[in-house]
């Protein structure tokens, strides 16, 4: 059974331009040092499993998982040693994305800078494309 790793919040990106990448999706400095120091203490994984779940007032919110394999349909995106797997039904809704993690006083959590997103929720944990 996977468990979650940590929060995840979406913002919609208007007006920047992202440079095109190999990649689905790429990772700050942040994310990749925040996700080595989550699979330091677990040793039979491998990565992070990103995926999106209909849920929320908006429609669909993306999830966070630790993995132990590659499954078969998933895009795997590996930067600076870090291996992040994207769920088949996820890989068109990130296509561009860059995953950011931000810590602030109050919290700290993934932030995925989504340019696909038409709108999110007042609280930014849904969106629709």
């Amino acid at each position: 059974m996977a468990s979650s790793v940590v929060r995840a919040t979406v913002r919609a990106v208007s007006k920047r331009k992202i440079q095109a990448t190999r990649a689905a999706l790429t990772l700050t400095p942040p994310a990749v040092h925040k996700i080595k120091q989550l699979l330091k203490d677990k040793p039979e994984h491998v990565g992070v499993k990103v995926g999106v779940r209909t849920r929320g007032c908006n429609g669909l919110s993306y999830t966070l998982e630790y993995t132990k394999t590659k499954g078969d349909s998933d895009e795997e995106v590996v930067q600076d040693g870090v291996r992040v797997f994207i769920e088949k039904k996820a890989q068109l809704t990130l296509l561009g994305t860059e995953m950011d993690y931000v810590e602030d006083k109050l919290s700290s959590e993934f932030v995925f800078n989504n340019p696909n997103i038409k709108g999110t929720c007042g609280c930014g944990e849904s969106f629709n494309i």
